[in-house]
């Protein structure tokens, strides 16, 4: 879980950054859309007065044309207008294209990355009030652990004991950390016979977590809530 908690912090950072990349393409965009209006309005009102015009000579019957210069010099312009605009539209549709890319890869780590954390899906809820608590955590996604107890069930807190290992096995579960790297620090009775609580951390990762677990009969141990501490109060 240190890892999935350090992957969400990260996130947020990159999704605000795509955020702010998304709206200044929009912004280009729209800068675009009336530049190139502009653009060939001014075009237009340009030619229409430099088109030439014929004058009609009432004596002579004859009509006289103003040169053909500045009608070719016009339409030069215009293609170069034109020729620009083009180009920046190119490098606005470029510039969306990457990042629309750049959030279809961030969506696939996501998924992956809900993968890895057993499909558990994190909802941050309102705290106990413990000073010492950064945030807290809670999944419909946790599931219990299964177990190869039968009978009635007797927490144990022996370490090495079934019990031990599979109350250890749903802590990981909650945390979000490698069993095999995980620190116990603490694991203590949770407040009746059924429940439990565990303050681990995982390998040398200093965040450390406060783990509750309860027991479900004839499947185990269950993680209900996470809380991940500003300081291990344990150590």
């Amino acid at each position: 879980m240190g890892s999935r908690f350090n992957q969400r912090d990260q996130k947020r950072k990159v999704n605000k950054i795509y955020n702010i990349a998304i709206t200044i393409v929009s912004i280009l965009i729209v800068i675009v859309a009336v530049s190139i209006f502009l653009s060939d309005d001014g075009t237009e009102t340009k030619k229409a007065t430099t088109e030439p015009k014929q004058i009609a000579d009432t004596d002579s019957g004859k009509v006289a044309d103003k040169p053909a210069g500045k009608e070719e010099e016009t339409d030069s312009e215009k293609e170069d207008a034109v020729g620009d605009s083009e180009e920046t539209e190119e490098d606005a549709v470029e510039e969306d294209s990457k990042a629309t890319e750049e959030d279809a890869e961030e969506k696939a780590e996501d998924g992956a990355d809900s993968e890895k954390a057993g499909d558990a899906e994190l909802v941050e809820v309102e705290g106990s009030g413990d000073g010492n608590v950064a945030a807290t955590y809670t999944s419909e996604g946790w599931k219990p652990v299964g177990t190869e107890q039968s009978g009635e069930h007797t927490t144990s807190f022996e370490k090495g004991s079934v019990d031990w290992n599979e109350m250890s096995k749903a802590i990981a579960s909650g945390a979000g950390i490698d069993e095999g790297s995980m620190k116990i620090w603490w694991l203590q009775n949770g407040g009746s016979p059924s429940t439990a609580i565990g303050t681990v951390s995982g390998g040398d990762d200093p965040k450390t977590f406060r783990v509750y677990i309860e027991w479900v009969d004839g499947s185990g141990w269950k993680p209900v809530k996470v809380e991940e501490l500003k300081t291990n109060d344990k150590r």
